[in-house]
């Protein structure tokens, strides 16, 4: 293990911290917020003396850097950075227990949306900020932003980091070079997310709400700076939402496609259709279903494409208390949450792209059942499927079910309802936000015991890490030497 190249990058990663943490901390001292000021002086002044001790002690690490030390160093940095976020919630007295405040942060990086908070508008500015601002650097991944502005540490790190922090079954290069291909990822993110505050602002939106919407909306995280999530705002704010929403669940490679002409690329992109096919007929059966529980077809369309948009993507927002809907609507909610949106996506779930293979990969056995003899490729946009690929799926698939029913039983223990427990798991390890009756989108997470929260903040961590990396750091094996 290079432990002096992991801790580097730990003091690296802080000091990014430190550095996003000074607006709200500007924007608490603007307002006169003395409470949040505290927190977030605290929590700066501990990035400080961790940062001052760490660097002396990292210096000289050796260059060498493999996928073993990517993985836990994700994993550690991830965690490393939502124990001191939380910090400035938790010293204010605006989250006055820890865990709930380590909820609340988790579920920001991990661009989750659950909260305990019932009432947000009672929370400082500065710290709503830094509430909604941790969606959009979880969104894209707080490490993919490092490596788009700090030179490479060494042979393999940044490759090893972008495949062990980026969704989807496999990571590609844009350009021969991952760090470009980081800062590519980037500048197209904050282009989108520009372009979504600009439309807000067209809509009547205050600039503060703009940008903490515009977070929620480019991370697919959810948190809004209202209690009613979306559901006072205009139909045309909601629209432009529900189009961003689903712009930002695109794996943004289709973009880098687009901007350098390579339109017909992206129209045969079977990934991009299936998921562009899923919402399309999501939509339309929801507001077949669903047609006389609102005004006239314009509004049932309209909450029928938000939530759809918003649940597909793992946004979660609401316009709407869907949780009234008849089953059938919930229902497909429900499988929504577990597909998600692309790879190379900020969204959560299983990943389209994953889908797409696994459904290929079962009408390849059944072929083969059929045709013992014959020798069948899986095939994704005209090239072949590296067999390794296939196999990490089905793993990634394994370890999906084997976590998702263990954590149900745990949390079970709770006493709430069978529908309440499993869709307050199925949100949180899909990184969505709200789920059904007590966890619904009219509700919160407050009420659950301690141990359920601790085990629905590492589903949020798993979900977000895509489940390895996060069990590689506890694994034995992985302390045990090369």
């Amino acid at each position: 293990m290079n432990y002096k190249m992991m801790g580097r990058f730990l003091a690296q990663i802080l000091f990014l911290e430190g550095l996003f943490l000074l607006p709200p901390l500007l924007i608490s001292l603007y307002l006169g917020e003395t409470a949040a000021v505290t927190g977030f002086a605290c929590t700066l002044a501990l990035i400080a003396g961790l940062c001052l001790l760490l660097f002396p002690i990292c210096k000289g690490a050796p260059s060498a850097f493999h996928a073993t030390e990517g993985m836990v160093c994700v994993a550690m940095s991830w965690i490393v950075l939502s124990l001191v976020g939380c910090l400035p919630f938790w010293v204010s007295r605006e989250i006055p227990h820890f865990i709930d405040a380590f909820f609340e942060i988790v579920s920001g990086f991990t661009t989750t949306g659950a909260s305990i908070l019932s009432q947000v508008e009672a929370m400082s500015k500065g710290l709503l900020y830094w509430r909604s601002f941790s969606h959009w650097v979880g969104g894209m991944g707080v490490l993919v932003f490092l490596l788009a502005i700090v030179p490479s540490g060494g042979t393999g790190f940044t490759m090893h980091l972008l495949r062990a922090e980026s969704p989807g079954p496999s990571v590609g290069k844009l350009v021969p070079r991952m760090r470009k291909t980081a800062a590519i990822l980037y500048m197209i993110y904050v282009a989108l997310t520009v372009l979504n505050i600009i439309f807000l602002l067209f809509g009547g939106m205050s600039a503060f709400e703009a940008v903490c919407t515009a977070f929620g909306t480019a991370g697919t995280g959810g948190f809004s700076i209202r209690s009613d999530s979306l559901a006072g705002c205009s139909p045309y704010l909601q629209n432009v939402t529900t189009v961003f929403m689903l712009l930002f669940g695109i794996n943004f490679s289709c973009y880098y496609l687009l901007l350098i002409g390579q339109f017909k690329s992206v129209f045969r992109d079977e990934e991009l259709r299936l998921y562009l096919g899923i919402v399309l007929g999501s939509v339309a059966l929801i507001a077949w279903n669903i047609r006389g529980l609102y005004a006239g077809f314009g509004e049932t369309l309209r909450h029928a494409a938000f939530q759809v948009s918003s649940i597909i993507t793992t946004t979660g927002f609401a316009t709407t208390d869907f949780d009234l809907w008849p089953s059938f609507s919930k229902t497909i909610l429900l499988c929504l949450m577990v597909v998600g949106a692309c790879a190379g996506s900020t969204g959560g779930g299983i990943k389209v792209a994953r889908l797409l293979l696994l459904l290929k990969s079962t009408r390849r056995n059944i072929s083969q059942m059929l045709h013992p003899r014959k020798v069948l490729l899986v095939r994704n946009n005209d090239q072949v499927v590296d067999e390794k690929v296939l196999a990490n799926t089905n793993a990634y698939l394994a370890a999906y079910v084997i976590i998702l029913f263990i954590s149900f039983m745990v949390v079970s223990l709770d006493g709430f309802s069978t529908g309440t427990n499993f869709s307050a798991i199925l949100c949180c390890f899909n990184n969505i936000g709200p789920g059904l009756e007590a966890v619904g989108p009219t509700c919160n997470f407050s009420g659950f015991s301690v141990l359920s929260k601790l085990v629905l903040i590492f589903d949020m961590l798993l979900g977000r890490l895509e489940i390895f990396p996060l069990l590689v750091l506890f694994s034995p094996q992985t302390w045990r030497g090369r």
